[in-house]
């Protein structure tokens, strides 16, 4: 039975320009930063993790956390300090160098590499984990991902291991839905604030997997701005249910 209740209003889906505008409200009207909204999404994502994955109990599972160098980076780091505080044995790939990580996703790796969680800039070859965490790219992605990141998603197509990701899973475009070369295959997509409209589309749904919706503490008021109706979405839970 899935613990995570389906929500009790209709729930529209946001485009990237809208989802930006949004983050932009957050931070510069209503003074929420990022710390806090990457905060709530990595906690919910540990925490969705744990109950769909990891069958209620973290303690000593094996999880790989795939990790870009921006905002879904940052949550996928924050779930891996939530994760390894919670007895799991969680190994860090990051897509690139650290010195080029953001701001705030660098502090979030800095704390990692204090509590001596490990940090990989190439999968290691070892036994296939219980879990991965996708946090490479997310809306923002312009065009197939290149480099690191391709390889890392590619590397997520050879393991046997369930793939969760954060927001929208890697390559996905978020307006179309349509999958670019490569794309991450998840088994479950971890999707926050409202959910981007190319995972409603039917063709991605064969990417998508089970889809969740996470709330990160935007006001229903930042939505009335789109036209959208969304005042109390989340009253049953912060991990919604939605397919």
């Amino acid at each position: 039975m899935n613990p995570f209740p389906r929500p009790t209003i209709h729930v529209p889906s946001v485009s990237p320009e809208q989802m930006a505008e949004v983050d932009r409200v957050m931070e510069e009207e209503l003074g929420i930063s990022l710390v806090q909204m990457m905060e709530n999404a990595g906690r919910g994502l540990a925490r969705l993790a744990v109950h769909r994955f990891l069958g209620d109990e973290p303690s000593e599972a094996e999880v790989v956390v795939l990790a870009g160098r921006g905002g879904n980076g940052g949550g996928a780091l924050v779930a891996a300090r939530r994760l390894a505080g919670w007895g799991a044995r969680v190994r860090v790939h990051l897509a690139g160098d650290p010195k080029d990580l953001r701001p705030v996703p660098r502090v979030q790796l800095q704390s990692l590499i204090r509590m001596g969680i490990p940090i990989d800039l190439h999968p290691v070859e070892a036994p296939a984990p219980k879990l991965i965490l996708d946090g490479l790219v997310g809306y923002s992605l312009s065009g197939a991902p290149r480099g690191e990141v391709a390889r890392l998603i590619e590397w997520s197509h050879r393991v046997e291991a369930p793939v969760l990701s954060l927001d929208l899973h890697s390559g996905l475009d978020a307006m179309t839905g349509k999958a670019r070369t490569p794309t991450a295959r998840s088994a479950a997509t971890f999707t926050l604030a409202l959910p981007k409209d190319g995972l409603v589309h039917e063709g991605a749904r064969g990417w998508v997997g089970e889809l969740y919706l996470g709330d990160i503490s935007v006001p229903p008021q930042v939505y009335e701005r789109f036209g959208f109706a969304v005042k109390g979405l989340f009253s049953r839970g912060d991990i919604l249910f939605l397919r």
